[in-house]
């Protein structure tokens, strides 16, 4: 049996963030928020100075596949309490528009109604422009899935490329149809 790869390397502690151990489940406190995780009770973390390090035992081969995604999940929280996520969408097509105010993001979608999507706790949602639109948060999860919801309103067509789309994401144009 081997130890994963990604759950043998340490996790460096920034300045200003604390992490604490207890009852099965991690709380990392920074700048940006506080985010908590259940452990599975397979895993075993030890935390010293300011380094958290995945203990090595090779007896199990679900412990090795939860060490790994512990250790990532971790490392994607203290990353988030520290600088935070981000993920920006960019609205493609005639008419379409993006206005946030508060925490409701307005969309003109081409539907003959506004679209209003409210932003759940912890997320942010700013647009430098009209057709521009940037989630922000700590939890990497969360701000993956608000971006993913803003998509899903008006997903870009494979023709003319109009819609909702990540600001690097590349679309794939199909050929239109010959006479």
């Amino acid at each position: 049996m081997y130890m994963s790869r990604i759950a043998k390397n340490p996790i460096i502690l920034p300045n200003g963030v604390e992490v604490s151990l207890g009852g099965g489940e991690i709380t990392v406190k920074g700048a940006k928020g506080v985010l908590k995780c259940v452990i599975d009770p397979l895993v075993e973390l030890s935390v010293k100075d300011q380094t958290i390090q995945v203990v090595d035992d090779r007896s199990d081969r679900r412990r090795n596949s939860l060490a790994g995604t512990a250790r990532a999940n971790i490392a994607n929280m203290v990353k988030g309490v520290n600088s935070g996520y981000e993920q920006k969408l960019t609205l493609v097509g005639v008419g379409y528009r993006a206005q946030a105010k508060d925490n409701l993001l307005s969309l003109s979608l081409g539907f003959s109604h506004p679209v209003e999507f409210l932003a759940p706790m912890g997320v942010t949602i700013e647009t430098p422009s009209q057709t521009e639109i940037v989630v922000k948060g700590c939890d990497k999860q969360v701000v993956g899935q608000v971006a993913a919801n803003i998509r899903a309103y008006r997903p870009p067509e494979p023709y003319k490329g109009k819609g909702v789309r990540y600001s690097d994401e590349e679309i794939v144009k199909k050929e239109a149809k010959k006479k």
